[in-house]
């Protein structure tokens, strides 16, 4: 357990630089850390349920729905900086092994705001809200050691 606060935590790197020691020097304690991660998530799920709640308003349903919706993913990504801390959590979205589902997911996340309120238009934000979907997933999953490996053989298979 200590080692995976460590490695979450950012305190398993060997390399330590100037940035990093300040970092250090301002870090909140690892309950705080989970806590805050905790509330970010738990206020992530809220948007998102809030969105689809509103996604039945007329009129405006769908917009209300674009942007809680993007709120909500904003912010459940946004929890981890909380474990992590904001200077890991940057270099690990722009990792090689993410660096397509990052470029994916934030391309997404602006597509259906546009949409919603620069375009007008319903259906391109309802397939911009689907696609953020599954670039989130693709993106979750890279985090997990050979989890797109074993999505990729699933899909083969039964497209086989």
């Amino acid at each position: 357990m200590d080692k995976l606060k460590k490695v979450l935590s950012g305190q398993d790197t060997e390399d330590r630089g100037g940035l990093a020691e300040v970092v250090e020097a301002s870090s909140l304690s690892w309950s705080t850390r989970v806590k805050g991660f905790a509330a970010c998530f738990v206020a992530g799920i809220v948007c998102s349920l809030l969105g689809t709640l509103l996604l039945w308003v007329p009129r405006k349903g769908l917009y209300l729905f674009a942007v809680f919706y993007t709120l909500g993913n904003i912010a459940s990504i946004g929890s981890t900086v909380f474990l992590m801390g904001p200077m890991k959590q940057l270099k690990r979205m722009f990792e090689p092994t993410r660096l397509i589902a990052t470029i994916m997911v934030l391309l997404c996340f602006a597509l259906t705001l546009c949409s919603a309120f620069w375009w007008h238009n319903k259906g391109l934000a309802l397939i911009f809200c689907i696609l953020q979907s599954l670039a989130l997933t693709w993106y979750s999953l890279s985090f997990i050691p050979f989890a797109r490996d074993a999505v990729k053989k699933c899909f083969s298979a039964c497209l086989a």
